[in-house]
């Protein structure tokens, strides 16, 4: 039987679909060459390498991932628990989840869970389990207890401890703490004598690693820690917020938990005749783009989210392809304060004490 054809686009006829031996014959090399190199495997030399991906790129050669899996015993998928909630950052490390796995050669499917309960989780965790994922990401920020399952394939944690067994367990910090503590020491270094937090829930584990760096900051400067205010990570909430902060005199600066619940404390602040940055000054968290365009601009930290995919993602990939391999712990992300004009010195009458000169 001849190599299958298919109509061209005046009628005639397209080229064969290219083979693994149309691109060993244009590269010159062997066939498990080729297989090497398109299964990134070792001992081929950086020359063979490139000139196998030219002719692949050539040729318009797609690895047959549908064999490899039949090869293997693998489907080639990963498996993602993830809170269903459309927030910003949810949201966004989804969308580098994704990328990062399909850029790896898997596929990906995701299964959302109402609200972080237990039941919730081994349900989407059982439902993947039957699709046959070779491995799973948890981008579920919220967990009421133990999780009472064991996973037979390895699992990857994205900023969150472990909770529940596996037959093994990755983990990549977002960096929470150290973004909180920047975002903290922002505004003491500006001269506030002390900075309020707005957190957000209580369940959610960001919540927890957000007050520990706000805390760590404090602490490390000898402030006063004000009592903390609670939201849940609404502009409506971080308006309630603000409404019983504008009231409150000795308030100079406040960290927000996250960007939406900052604008909505600025406007309550504002609303109530508490000017931003020159009254009150006010740090968010996440980095959404569309607020450096709010007045005014709002000063955050930005989270990692495409740094903490693509390194959990490649971590995760290892370990499935590579069972036996040590794993290395990628490097901590990168802290990015991104400062804009909600943020200043606090009023001369409340700033820190300046020491005398003689």
């Amino acid at each position: 039987m001849g190599d299958l054809v298919t109509p061209g686009p005046e009628g005639g006829t397209a080229s064969p679909v290219p083979r693994s031996a149309d691109v060993a014959r244009l590269a010159g090399v062997s066939r498990k060459t080729v297989s090497r190199v398109l299964n990134d495997e070792p001992y081929v030399s950086e020359e063979a390498r490139r000139r196998v991906l030219a002719a692949a790129e050539e040729l318009g050669y797609r690895l047959n991932h549908a064999a490899r899996a039949l090869a293997s015993g693998r489907t080639r998928s990963l498996g993602v628990v993830a809170l269903g909630t459309a927030g910003y950052g949810t949201a966004s490390l989804l969308v580098h989840i994704e990328q990062a796995v399909r850029d790896a050669g898997y596929a990906l499917r995701v299964i959302n869970t109402p609200d972080g309960d237990p039941e919730g989780i081994v349900g989407a965790l059982e439902s993947l389990l039957e699709q046959g994922v070779d491995g799973v990401i948890v981008s579920e920020p919220v967990v009421r207890g133990e999780v009472p399952l064991r996973v037979d394939v390895p699992v990857l944690f994205l900023g969150a401890p472990p909770s529940f067994a596996a037959s093994r367990t990755l983990t990549v910090s977002v960096g929470a703490q150290e973004l909180a503590r920047a975002a903290t020491e922002h505004l003491l270094d500006l001269g506030h004598e002390t900075v309020h937090h707005l957190a957000g829930p209580r369940k959610w584990y960001a919540t927890k690693d957000r007050i520990e760096g706000w805390r760590a900051a404090l602490a490390a400067r000898g402030a006063h820690e004000p009592p903390l205010l609670n939201g849940d990570w609404s502009a409506a909430s971080g308006y309630e917020a603000g409404r019983a902060l504008a009231s409150d005199s000795s308030v100079t600066a406040v960290f927000a938990a996250g960007d939406e619940m900052a604008i909505g404390l600025v406007h309550a602040l504002r609303e109530a005749g508490r000017r931003v940055p020159e009254d009150i000054s006010v740090v968010g968290f996440d980095g959404n783009p569309v607020f450096a365009y709010v007045t005014p601009p709002l000063t955050t930290v930005r989270q990692p989210f495409e740094a903490a995919a693509r390194e959990g993602v490649k971590l995760l990939v290892h370990a499935v392809e590579q069972p036996g391999a040590e794993l290395s712990q990628p490097d901590a992300p990168p802290v990015e304060l991104v400062v804009r004009g909600s943020t200043a010195p606090p009023p001369p009458h409340r700033g820190r004490p300046k020491l005398r000169t003689t």
